[in-house]
């Protein structure tokens, strides 16, 4: 018999199938659950430290090329001092906590503004070397920790200067809320800058301080598990095929104080694109990110349900399989065994006639045919048994009977078992970590604004008034290359006449290309929204360099896992930009988070503040919107991040129980299916037609040819209804022909 073919390999590869869902689904549908913290929270931490991480790797190379690209600015034009260099950069970023100008050559202190820059750690002679003006960490007596970015000043006929900035390492605008801390670690487990943590004099009560020691141990715990997971690669560090963040990144579970119980997540500083290596990437630094969650260790899972579900698929899969083996496989070996005895010339017993629909047919016409094998004629046999009542019952029907069964266990599971619906526990934190992280989305998107308009700022102020049009484009074009965030750059004159550009042509039309605005928002009512920068160049009566944003510049900026939906919408609640497909300055999908930006754009004091919810109308929802709040130009635009995601699809215990059950129904009606369609395939449709061939073989039909299609128990039926065939044929053969008077006899 064939390996795949017959009749034995469904019901055998059914009932394994049926044993192994019943052992899985009690086993995981009664699984019990006392970590007491759900793995969506931990999963929650995991991308509040990737935040985090992509938020200081941005700052550290935006300070990098901004220091490199206005060196480059200085040294292509007239040479200048040190203290009017510091002087334009404090003016146009404020984002150093010290910056200097020393002589290369002597080593002498040219300049100097802000905090005092820690010179002594650099070796001027080796400045010139591979890497030499690599960014460094340096540690400061107090046990503070500085990065120093470097880049050369040179003009002609004047000694080298050497442009230093000191900045901390420190994150930028991260929403950390209550309950929180963050820490920078490098790759041994130092914790070289943390936040969110009070210092011990800040508070008054013993049990406070006793619990800021816990806190800290703990996140000094932290740090050192994650610098060692840190070391690993980070293609290993996830599943296959998961993507997500491209450096290393995860979860940890610390201890228990009271009732909370400290989780953590980290990240180390990695690229946006695979294989990309950047500044802050070559530090082998990690963000750690800790936070004190509500334990429940009462939280369980009862193991009662899975118990019932995998022993009633147990009782129906063996109903199921019984009937099977009873109806369909047995009758089936019965003619196969049957039809064999009739071809080795056993006529002496009649064939045992199989009860139901086609077995029964098909052992009647052997019937039919062992007696005509005697001699009988085939009219003489009688006809064609058409069966009656439940004997008409064919094997179509007792699959169909079969599927019944199964989807009796499997379409309750799938459709109304462990619902979760409304009643869905979702923890706070959750809640928490939507509104922090789309607050520090919110302020990643306001800076990136504020320093693209002071990228233009800078650049107007080097082009003045005595640059060529030639050398106009030479600077548009280094400053286009250096950032991906415009999709075109050019200068205007007073009246909006195109002088110099570089990049796509401009969208703005001519009489709208000078405004006092620094950045506006345009396109509205069109086909993509158009975010323009202008700054005015000094000393040209009132030209202008324009920026156009590149709007998938901004979308790439709300492209954050674990947020649901994110979309950046103006001071009319429009859509500008988002993570996934939308219409320009469109709607909001629904009144409830039009409302939320509303109210989040009230003014709490001196500053609106970002807010999170929960909806349980149309579907459990969690939702954040958060405006720009801070300094800078963008602040001005009203602009708000709001973002949005479906409960169901966290991993939250109510709905992970849910989607197991589902599961489990689904791969039984699966098995149910892929089972008894082959069974149908290969044994019903072949046997209803051999029925019929049978039948028309007993009837006298000694033409047509039986041909077994498949190797199995039904073509072993057919191969021996074709040795019968064969027989018959000879029989008559060798009867000897008729005389006349035998004719004229059989008429008298």
């Amino acid at each position: 018999m064939s390996l795949i073919g017959g009749i034995r390999p469904p019901i055998a590869v059914l009932s394994v199938l049926l044993l192994t869902l019943a052992g899985i689904t009690a086993l995981v549908l009664g699984r019990v659950d006392n970590a007491g913290v759900p793995k969506a929270v931990m999963t929650s931490q995991q991308h509040f430290a990737e935040d985090g991480a992509i938020a200081l790797r941005a700052s550290i190379d935006e300070s990098v090329t901004d220091l490199t690209r206005s060196a480059a600015l200085f040294s292509a034009g007239e040479p200048v001092s040190g203290d009017a260099v510091l002087d334009k950069l404090g003016s146009t970023y404020q984002k150093w906590v010290g910056t200097a100008v020393v002589e290369v050559r002597s080593g002498k202190l040219v300049a100097a503004r802000g905090e005092t820059v820690p010179l002594t750690s650099l070796d001027s002679a080796a400045l010139g070397d591979e890497g030499g003006l690599a960014p460094r960490m340096v540690t400061l007596k107090n046990g503070e920790v500085r990065l120093l970015s470097l880049a050369l000043l040179s003009w002609p006929g004047k000694p080298q200067l050497l442009l230093v900035a000191s900045s901390n390492l420190r994150f930028p605008g991260i929403s950390i809320g209550q309950f929180r801390s963050i820490a920078v670690v490098d790759s041994r487990g130092a914790i070289l800058s943390s936040d969110g943590i009070e210092q011990p004099e800040q508070v008054r009560t013993s049990l406070d301080r006793k619990e800021i020691a816990a806190s800290n141990k703990q996140l000094a715990d932290f740090a050192r598990r994650a610098a060692r997971a840190a070391g690993q690669d980070p293609r290993s560090s996830k599943e296959p095929g998961a993507g997500g963040y491209q450096g290393v990144s995860g979860s940890l579970v610390g201890g228990r104080l009271l009732s909370d119980r400290s989780v953590a997540g980290y990240a180390t500083l990695a690229a946006a694109e695979p294989g990309e290596a950047t500044t802050a990437t070559g530090l082998g630094l990690s963000v750690v990110s800790m936070v004190k969650v509500a334990d429940d260790p009462t939280r369980t899972t009862s193991p009662v349900f899975g118990l019932l579900a995998g022993s009633a698929l147990l009782l129906v899969g063996g109903i199921a399989v019984a009937m099977l083996l009873g109806t369909v496989q047995r009758p089936l070996i019965r003619l196969f065994l049957e039809s064999r005895r009739l071809t080795r010339g056993d006529l002496t017993r009649p064939v045992t006639v199989p009860g139901y629909g086609e077995a029964h047919r098909i052992g009647h016409a052997l019937e039919r045919l062992r007696r005509q094998l005697l001699g009988e004629p085939a009219d003489a046999t009688g006809s064609a048994a058409r069966p009656r009542g439940l004997r008409r019952v064919g094997t179509r029907a007792l699959l169909a009977i079969c599927a019944v069964l199964l989807l009796a266990w499997a379409a309750p599971l799938m459709l109304l078992l462990n619902r979760a619906d409304g009643t869905a526990v979702v923890p706070q934190q959750l809640v928490n970590d939507q509104r922090e992280r789309t607050d520090t989305l919110s302020d990643r998107v306001r800076r990136a604004l504020n320093e693209g308009e002071a990228d233009l700022q800078s650049v107007a102020s080097l082009i003045g008034s005595k640059t060529a049009a030639a050398d106009m484009d030479k600077v548009l074009t280094r400053t286009y290359n250096e950032s991906r965030r415009y999709r075109s750059l050019y200068v205007v004159d007073s009246t909006g006449e195109v002088l110099a550009r570089e990049g796509k042509g401009p969208r703005v039309v001519r009489s709208k290309r000078t405004a006092e605005t620094s950045i506006r928002l345009m396109g509205q009512g069109g086909k993509e929204p158009v975010v323009v920068g202008t700054a005015e160049i000094p000393g040209r009566d009132g030209a202008a360099l324009v920026g156009e944003f590149r709007v998938e510049f901004l979308n790439a900026l709300l492209t954050r896992p674990g947020l649901g939906v994110v979309r950046l919408v103006d001071d009319k609640s429009k859509v500008i930009a988002g993570n996934t497909g939308f219409l320009a300055f469109q709607s909001l999908p629904d009144d409830h988070l039009e409302d939320l930006v509303a109210a989040t754009g009230q003014k709490l004091g001196k500053r609106a503040r970002a807010g999170g919810v929960l909806y349980r109308e149309g579907g459990v929802r969690i939702a954040a919107a958060a405006p720009f709040a801070g300094s800078g130009p963008a602040e001005s635009l009203g602009w708000s991040v709001v973002s949005w995601q479906r409960a169901d699809r966290l991993a939250i215990p109510e709905y992970e129980e849910q989607n197991r059950t589902v599961l489990a129904g689904l791969l039984g009606a699966a098995a149910a299916a892929a089972c008894l369609g082959w069974l149908h395939i290969v044994v019903a449709r072949p046997l209803r037609s051999l029925a019929d061939r049978a039948e028309s073989l007993a009837g006298g039909d000694r033409k047509a040819v039986l041909f077994p299609q498949h190797h199995d128990e039904v073509g072993a039926v057919t191969r021996s209804l074709e040795l019968i065939r064969q027989q018959l044929q000879d029989q008559r053969r060798q009867q000897p022909p008729r005389t006349p008077s035998d004719r004229q006899y059989i008429r008298n």
